[in-house]
């Protein structure tokens, strides 16, 4: 496959965190919308900014879900299953989640 495709995703409340963290994977992952073309399998690079954070963590992963422009109403992205370099986003990820209070079962970006 060719080289990992950069993405810099911003998150910017626990809401949104929680709507785009794929907990039910093996090692984490994020939705990531984009309207790019992606094929399941292929690689990505994640530069993740967390909410009230200035600091970029980059991760490696790989496509396992996709949902294309035009489906419904949702949001047209990508997720990607963290790598095994994911540990320290993904302790971040839930550690972050299980402080906050959570919220009504809002909408996900995926099932």
């Amino acid at each position: 496959m060719n080289a990992p495709k950069a993405l810099s995703l911003t998150i910017r409340d626990d809401e949104t965190l929680r709507s785009a963290y794929l907990a039910w994977l093996t090692h984490g992952g994020l939705f990531v919308p984009t309207g790019d073309t992606y094929v399941t399998g292929q690689a990505a690079y994640l530069l993740v900014t967390l909410p009230g954070e200035h600091e970029r963590l980059a991760v490696e992963g790989q496509v396992v879900w996709i949902t294309p422009p035009g489906t419904g109403h949702r949001v047209p992205g990508i997720g990607v299953h963290f790598g095994e370099d994911g540990r320290e986003l993904r302790q971040r990820i839930e550690a972050r989640l299980a402080a906050g209070a959570p919220t009504s079962h809002g909408s996900s970006h995926t099932l």
